[in-house]
């Protein structure tokens, strides 16, 4: 992507008319879900409707070396949250409907960014919907569908080159209106700024999101059939078929799901999950 870009949809082409993009972003104003040094997400709210908006300022050079030490891959800005949304809608697969986006800056530490979606609403997130199944069967039918449309947004996704990294059920929203039945659903796949997309997903990065998904499930009450149902829509076989071909699979999920667990355990009693 070049050193500036910008894109800008209504209602923010007539709202920052004549202004910089890259400061009046700054000066909107509404409830604060993330300040950082270098990044701030918000919603705000213009001619009644709401939108989100995430800021990037720049991570700078020692974040980007802590990050790469610990081999994880830096977010950089905003571009990745973009470029996924935009692959995603090329697939098909529901998401957010970003109508504004600017990047400027060469320098990666210092690069200035930002994007606004329209808020979804109104919604809720699987990991709520889903939370009660545990001691609240739902209907065995939208159960089914449900599980059967998350298989087909996370194929969609993964042979498209798009992988999340931060594939959880608290990162799909179910909408509302209308009242979802198995006939009629919509789900959309939100909070991509740590999203890669590449002309094909790595086997690994594809695993890492199958077993995040399968830790944030593991208390929502699904059977082992529901986790064959899931695997059989999600690889479009016949389930003898993915037992043979994918046990490498089965088995990375189960102690990936337990890695992960570990590591929520420790980041609580740290004190970092606020």
């Amino acid at each position: 992507m070049s050193h500036r870009f910008l894109v800008l949809d209504e209602p923010f082409r007539s709202l920052w008319s004549g202004k910089d993009p890259f400061v009046a972003v700054e000066a909107l104003d509404g409830e604060v879900f993330r300040e950082l040094e270098g990044r701030r997400t918000l919603r705000t709210e213009v001619a009644g409707r709401g939108y989100f908006v995430k800021i990037h300022r720049g991570v700078g050079g020692a974040e980007i070396v802590k990050n790469l030490v610990s081999l994880r891959l830096p977010v950089l800005g905003a571009e990745n949250e973009w470029r996924a949304i935009e692959r995603l809608g090329e697939l098909g697969v529901d998401t957010l409907r970003a109508v504004a986006f600017g990047v400027r800056g060469g320098n990666p530490a210092r690069r200035r960014s930002f994007i606004v979606s329209e808020e979804l609403a109104p919604t809720a997130s699987l990991e709520d919907y889903c939370g009660l199944w545990s001691t609240h069967r739902p209907a065995p039918a939208l159960k089914r569908a449900l599980i059967g449309r998350v298989a087909e947004m996370a194929r969609a996704m993964h042979a498209g080159g798009v992988n999340h990294r931060d594939f959880y059920l608290c990162h799909f929203l179910l909408h509302l209106d209308p009242p979802p039945t198995p006939d009629r659903l919509r789900v959309s796949l939100i909070d991509l700024h740590r999203a890669q997309v590449r002309a094909k997903t790595p086997r690994r990065w594809r695993d890492k999101d199958l077993a995040s998904l399968y830790f944030s499930a593991l208390d929502i009450g699904l059977t082992s059939r529901d986790w064959l149902r899931f695997l059989a829509a999600y690889f479009a076989l016949p389930l003898r078929l993915v037992l043979r071909q994918e046990a490498a699979l089965l088995a990375h999920l189960a102690s990936e799901a337990r890695r992960l667990q570990t590591r929520f355990v420790r980041k609580l009693a740290d004190g970092e999950m606020t």
